[in-house]
């Protein structure tokens, strides 16, 4: 584990920090810690973006989209590239 020194706090900010520590039932140091892992370290979702929007809007029903039609012409071919 490594250690911290956190200089030039301002008396706000410390008192502050001690007074939410207490509310939380923690050291300053434990609310520090949190405060800052949250802050720096992302949120992983436990699903995906697409699970959580299927959940949230399954209720409105859904829509059934057609499949995409080519166009009966050749598609073009970029394998060669003008000037190289």
């Amino acid at each position: 584990m490594a250690t911290i020194m956190i200089r030039n706090l301002d008396e706000t900010t410390k008192t502050n920090l001690r007074l939410q520590a207490a509310r939380h039932g923690l050291s300053m140091e434990e609310e520090a810690r949190q405060l800052l892992r949250k802050a720096v370290n992302p949120a992983v979702p436990s699903e995906g973006l697409g699970t959580r929007l299927q959940r949230r809007f399954s209720s409105l029903g859904g829509v059934e989209l057609g499949t995409a039609q080519l166009p009966d012409r050749p598609l073009p071919d970029f394998s060669e590239v003008d000037g190289q």
